[in-house]
């Protein structure tokens, strides 16, 4: 195969330029065609009248007829010619040349010829002759999958009457070979057959054969040229065109001509960030191998590198050259970087740039404008040009696309409030509160400032979209050895004033930002639990103290109906109050949480830990907590830490009841529970690519005492391993996931008192859309738990692995499946399986 040939193939093979030559052969077969027409117009003619073609004579048009034609009005037609009875034209002559041409533009013929029937004495009589063009009945597409046969659908304009001429058909082959090129089919064909419909006269059915054929793969991807920059750097650098490996999972080799061209950018940009400002692709070139895949091959002229010299600045009176040149964080010998500069200019998404300084400080119309005053060999001094302008100030802020949330709900969470000074900073966080909301599609919150130069005022407007936020619960696990079903109800955006409001129920009333949640548990006889919560999170609406108030009710049993022999049975009854507010130091993304809380037990032949069967226990808490939320979408955190700690407090009933523990009964003991519980939470987020996040965690958890005579309270105790089903009350106690093992399997019988947890997941988004947002995971996780703190080893613990997948639907919350190998034996647990699958609802690990 010569070059020629290649270059021959690879234009067939990548390059729209083929299309547009079958669209040009048309054109001209058309203009052909006209002439042809034109021509015979003007030597056909009818009967034994003679016409002299080199002496034109001039005649006056008598009546005109048409024929060939069935469905068209005659008369329209004739007054479309633009001839007329009684008009005087030249024959031969450009009136009837005219009249074709006017013809032929409507589209409707595929053959126009007119003809002098007869001649009597200076009068002609003419006939309009057409054939009409078939019009489209149904069309098919055949050979190719629904979901792309319906975005074919979308693109191509065909529709029932509309007329077939051989531009549509050609147009609509190529809007269909250009779908398929998109996705890397670049040998695609299409083969359109036409076929009279019998049904209707003059119609015609369109099928359209498609053969997709293989996608084409990139073998191998070549440069040359590249003497200072290794191959591989270069290879990295084009992140959607990768050549064919047997290892790449992630990312397929299909050559995809717009990734390509991007692709391309990108090799120059990764060589301009190493110095080389001139570097540049000489030339580039795909041709295909046997195998049906194709080679890229580029040539490269690299130049030489470029330093840093001299920075100086001007313009700038807010801020001196020395605080500029920190911010900027270039020196001089370093390798000259218009990538790096450009960041450290505007809009570095790492950290502070010089824009950043201005723009958080009011000055909207900033400008800077790096110039290149001097080059010596390699060495390039800049001037940076600033213009400060003056401050502005905020005039509006308003809020467009939310038709449920109400107005109030969304500006009070903005930091942008009229009359203050113009931050960027502010804008960014505004959006992030918007987020958490979670009313809103992360993915597409918009903000527009509209600046004012003239009086130095600035309108913001944000666009927001809403998206469901409403969730229904229905989770299943597996607790106490038995199935555990949940049904429950969320809604996240409720309006409490709004329920006796007529018209306010579509279906509840809602837009107000309060949170209503109604729960219930259950397995028939042996367990069942209701919860009941609301929270508002702006009391009074002025500040951001959020009002919660729960109640909760639990029963379990050993399935024994109630007033029958040898009942097992313990019922759970509590509420609380709590009141959140969010804290201004260290900084505003602290929350502390105040809440007091009321629980009470009753025994039953039921025993909690031995010695203790039946009784009445009750519990007066009082519970702070403290956290930090710095995530952005919390359904797919790529950045930020949440981080809380909290403590739990009773009274010290026993300082002050009288009772001797050492002889009481264990009804007397636990008749008022005390304890102080502590716990510590924190999780990590970092983006090491798009889409790609890896979070880590650690968990800590004490249950301490007063009393060394009344000992630990047997209720709010630690059990470590299996799922974690979430809400599964039981006893008051807390359940901490660990996949790869049973459930509670690594705490003792009657659970532990400390412990401590330790995760790392590697997370994969494969889909952001909020309707059904999905992701991949790959996890290592490490726990235990012990009775006492002489037990408590922190790093000697049971350890586990494995891979699972998330979907947030908004309906239902979090949906989750997992499978953890385990790597440690469990004394006490020889048949535990080595792996197990873990299935959640709602539930985070």
């Amino acid at each position: 195969m010569t070059i020629k040939d290649e270059k021959e193939d690879l234009e067939r093979l990548v390059s729209r330029s083929a299309r547009s030559r079958s669209q040009i052969v048309l054109g001209l077969l058309s203009v052909l065609m006209l002439l042809s027409a034109t021509v015979s117009a003007q030597i056909s003619v009818g009967g034994d009248t003679k016409l002299d073609y080199a002496s034109p004579k001039q005649y006056e048009l008598g009546p005109i007829t048409v024929s060939g034609t069935k469905y068209l009005d005659k008369k329209v037609l004739i007054l479309l010619s633009g001839l007329s009875v009684g008009e005087k034209i030249q024959v031969p002559g450009e009136a009837i040349t005219e009249a074709i041409h006017k013809l032929w533009d409507q589209g409707l013929f595929s053959d126009i010829e007119i003809t002098a029937t007869k001649i009597v004495d200076d009068k002609i009589f003419l006939d309009i002759r057409l054939q009409e063009r078939p019009r489209l009945s149904k069309y098919a597409l055949k050979g190719v999958k629904k979901g792309d046969a319906n975005d074919i659908r979308e693109s191509i304009s065909l529709i029932k009457g509309k007329v077939v001429t051989d531009n549509l058909i050609v147009t609509s082959e190529n809007i269909m070979k250009d779908h398929f090129i998109d996705k890397g089919f670049l040998n695609v064909e299409v083969e359109t057959v036409m076929v009279e419909d019998t049904t209707l006269p003059n119609n015609v059915v369109l099928t359209f054969n498609i053969k997709k054929k293989k996608k084409v793969k990139i073998g191998k991807i070549i440069f040359r040229g590249n003497e200072e920059v290794k191959t591989g750097k270069l290879k990295r650098a084009m992140k959607e065109t990768k050549q064919r490996q047997w290892w790449r999972v992630w990312k397929t080799s299909k050559f995809l001509d717009f990734e390509y061209e991007t692709d391309k950018k990108a090799v120059i940009a990764k060589y301009n960030q190493m110095g080389y400002r001139d570097a540049r692709i000489i030339s580039d070139t795909i041709y295909p191998n046997r195998d049906g895949s194709i080679n890229i091959e580029m040539n490269f002229e690299e130049g030489r590198k470029y330093y840093f010299r001299n920075i100086s600045w001007a313009g700038n009176t807010k801020y001196s050259a020395d605080v500029l040149d920190k911010i900027l964080g270039i020196k001089k010998g370093d390798v000259y970087d218009q990538a790096r500069l450009d960041a450290n200019l505007m809009m570095n998404p790492n950290g502070r740039d010089v824009s950043s300084l201005y723009l958080d400080d009011g000055y909207l119309f900033f400008n800077v404008e790096p110039v290149e005053v001097l080059v010596v060999n390699d060495s390039i001094d800049l001037e940076m040009r600033i213009r400060e302008g003056k401050q502005a100030t905020i005039n509006k802020v308003t809020v467009v696309g939310n038709s449920k949330t109400n107005d109030h709900v969304i500006l009070r969470e903005l930091r942008t409030k009229p009359g203050q000074l113009f931050s960027r900073e502010d804008i960014i966080r505004s959006q992030r509160q918007l987020s958490q909301l979670g009313y809103f599609n992360a993915e597409t919150l918009g903000v527009e400032p509209k600046p004012n130069p003239v009086d130095g005022t600035v309108d913001i407007v944000y666009t927001v979209e809403e998206k469901p936020s409403d969730q229904i619960e229905l989770s299943g696990g597996w607790g106490a050895g038995r199935i555990v079903g949940t049904l429950g109800v969320t809604f996240n955006n409720f309006s409490l004033r709004n329920v006796v409001k007529k018209g306010a129920w579509r279906p509840l009333p809602a837009g107000d930002g309060q949170r209503l949640s109604i729960r219930a548990q259950s397995n028939g006889l042996y367990f069942q639990s209701y919860n009941f919560s609301f929270m508002e999170p702006w009391l009074g609406g002025n500040k951001p103290n959020a009002l919660s108030i729960s109640a909760y009710h639990s029963v379990q049993s050993n399935g024994i109906q109630k007033g029958q022999e040898n009942r097992q049975a313990i019922r759970i009854t509590g509420v609380s109050l709590g009141l959140g507010t969010r804290m201004k130091w260290p900084d505003d993304y602290f929350l502390m949480q105040h809440e007091i809380s009321y629980q009470n037990y009753i025994l039953d032949n039921y025993q909690l830990i031995p010695g203790f069967n039946d009784g009445t226990s009750n519990t007066v808490s009082y519970t702070l907590s403290i956290s930090r939320n710095s995530i952005g979408d919390p359904i797919f955190p790529t950045y930020g830490s949440v981080i809380s700690g909290s403590v739990e407090l009773t009274p010290p009933f026993s300082a002050f009841t009288g009772i001797d523990y050492s002889t009481a009964t264990s009804s007397e003991k636990y008749k008022l529970i005390e304890y102080h519980k502590w716990k510590f939470d924190a999780k990590w987020y970092i983006s090491l690519a798009k889409n790609l996040v890896i979070q880590t965690k650690m968990q800590f958890g004490f249950l301490g005492l007063y009393n060394k005579q009344l000992g630990i309270s047997p209720f709010e105790r630690f059990y470590v391993g299996g799922d974690g089903l979430s809400g599964f009350g039981l006893d008051g106690r807390e359940i901490v996931a660990l996949r790869g093992y049973d459930n509670n399997s690594l705490s003792a019988s009657y659970g532990g008192t400390i412990f401590t947890k330790y995760s790392a997941e590697l997370r994969y988004r494969i889909s952001p859309n909020p309707q059904a947002t999905v992701y991949v995971l790959a996890f290592a996780e490490a726990g235990d738990s012990w009775l006492t703190f002489n037990e408590f080893k922190p790093f000697q613990l049971k350890k586990s692995a494995g891979v699972g997948v998330r979907i947030f639907l908004p309906m239902f919350g979090l949906l989750g499946l997992d499978y953890g190998w385990r790597f440690d034996d469990v004394p006490g647990r020889p048949d535990m399986a080595p792996g197990q699958f873990h299935f959640s609802i709602g539930q985070q690990f």
